[in-house]
Parts: C-alpha cells; structure tokens; sequence
C-alpha cells in the first residue's frame, strides 16, 4: 500500500474525484502519540481529509481542518500542504475519561464546529466554519461544500488504526462539458457500494476499476503523501510570543530559560533569555499581550 493521491475524472461529465491512501504516513503520525484506539481511528479519518481537500482545492499553501468539541475530545487537527507532507493531533478535555472503543465521531466531540483555513502563500487567509450536525465527519464535510461553496460532494472516509483511506466526489458547476445527466447520481450511487477493505487493501486503480469498469475515467499520476511537521524555531518564537511579556520573563525568572516541545512532533526547543529578548525587541514582539 503506497502513500499517495489519486486525482480522476469522468470523460464528457462534470464529475471529477480524488482518492487516498495512507499508511507509513498515519503511524509516523500515532507513533508520535499514545492516543486510544477510538482517537486514532478519527485521525486516521481527518488525515485522509485534509489530504483530499488540499488537493481539491489545489492550494499553494497550508490547509488545516479542525474539529472543535465540547464532548471528551476537545480538539482534532490535521493539516496539509503542497509538498504533500501531513501532520495531526488530538486534544482530549481535563478531567475526561479515556474513551473506549466503541465511541464514535459524535460520541466523542459532542456538539462544536469544524474549522477549515486556507493559508496561501501570497494573497489573504480564508477561514471556513460548519456546526457540528451529523454523526460523522464525512457527513460534516459534505455539509461544508454543500453550504460554504455550493459544491455538491460525496465524502467516505475509513481508517482501522493500522491504515486510513478516503474517498471524494465532486460536481462541478461547469455544466457545458457534461454530456451525461445521470453521472453524478451514478457515480454516487456507485461509491456508495465501496466496503472499507477495498479501499484500504486494494490498490487505488483497482478500487477506480472496480466501480467504474464501464464509465471512461481519466486517471492523473498519483501523488506521494508523507508525515512532515512544518515547526520551526520562528514559529515557535512566534507562539511564545502569544504568552505575553509578563508570563515569558516570569518564566525566564523562575528557570532562567524557556523549554518547550511542538505538539505535532515532539521537537524540543530552548529559548535563552537574550533569544527571548530579542523576541520581544522584534517590531511585532515588544509587549505583545496576545492572551
């Protein structure tokens, strides 16, 4: 099973999709964590998302889905970007129960939103927000298109904690290249049919072929996906920097330097008291109070 994206469309339609497979990626990801099984079957999911969405979208920049809860876990959060590298996390709240496997996605995060932001390179950043009100984050998901960009989209997500997969569908609202009325019915109706082993087990063109032997597909050369945190000494001074002046020399005070870890992977980093100072010296830093 190789780590990649598989970007198709259908001949003379409308319909364009994407598919995903992971692995080495997801447990570079759950290796870095001690999450339980029910928590590292949603990342598995929200990895496979936010691959799909990056690719649809074809953004040169960063893409983040977080999912907001005020359920046992407070947060999931994946992230993407164009070099096809992945990183997530979870959050559970203080004081919960370590949930057991049977919880699903709504059992879990309770009611809240899922965020979606767009981080371009060059041009501004753009947020997108849907209320948490299906049972599922594809049902979330699809939601989102529907009402934020008025796609209509057709979203599996799977993952069995070893392996994650997704796949989407798309109508796009260009109409005068669609010679097929029923093909976005069809092809839903189609992938409807897909179990969860065929898609974490087969290869992707197998899967493509197994649905849609007898529609004309366009199949693009795959895309590799791998684990890749985006952390850095400037954006973790960037973090700090969103403590406050009072908390950092406090801290500085008490243990003369300032320790900290990215969430993502692990990374320590030391801040000395001149590199703080030189954080707070910065334009943007001198009694920054970000609280």
């Amino acid at each position: 099973m190789s780590d990649q994206i598989q970007r198709f469309l259908f001949e003379r339609t409308n319909v364009r999709g994407e598919i995903v497979t992971l692995e080495r990626a997801y447990c570079d990801v759950l290796d870095r964590h001690g999450y339980p099984p029910a928590i590292n079957r949603l990342l598995g999911e929200l990895l496979s998302a936010v691959a799909l969405l990056t690719d649809t979208v074809k953004l040169d920049g960063i893409l983040s889905i977080e999912v907001r809860g005020q359920g046992a876990l407070s947060l999931l959060m994946a992230e993407s970007n164009p070099g096809g590298e992945l990183r997530a996390i979870a959050r559970l709240a203080e004081g919960t129960d370590l949930p057991d496997d049977s919880q699903g996605f709504r059992d879990l995060v309770g009611d809240g939103h899922i965020v979606i932001t767009l981080d371009p390179k060059d041009g501004n950043r753009y947020q997108g927000i849907v209320a948490l009100e299906y049972d599922s984050l594809a049902e979330c998901l699809e939601a989102y298109f529907s009402q934020s960009e008025q796609l209509p989209t057709f979203l599996r997500l799977t993952s069995d904690g070893a392996r994650t997969g997704g796949l989407l569908l798309q109508r796009l609202p260009n109409d005068s290249m669609n010679q097929d009325d029923d093909a976005w019915e069809r092809s839903v109706h189609l992938a409807r049919t897909l179990r969860s082993d065929e898609l974490l087990e087969l290869d992707q063109r197998e899967v493509l072929y197994r649905l849609y032997h007898e529609e004309t597909v366009r199949v693009f050369e795959p895309k590799p996906l791998r684990f890749g945190c985006t952390c850095s000494r400037a954006r973790i001074g960037e973090a700090l920097l969103s403590l406050g002046e009072r908390e950092l020399r406090e801290v500085l005070a008490e243990q003369g330097e300032i320790e900290t870890q990215c969430h993502f992977c692990h990374t320590h980093y030391r801040f000395g008291e001149a590199e703080v100072e030189a954080l707070l010296a910065e334009p943007d830093g001198e009694g920054r109070t970000l609280h």
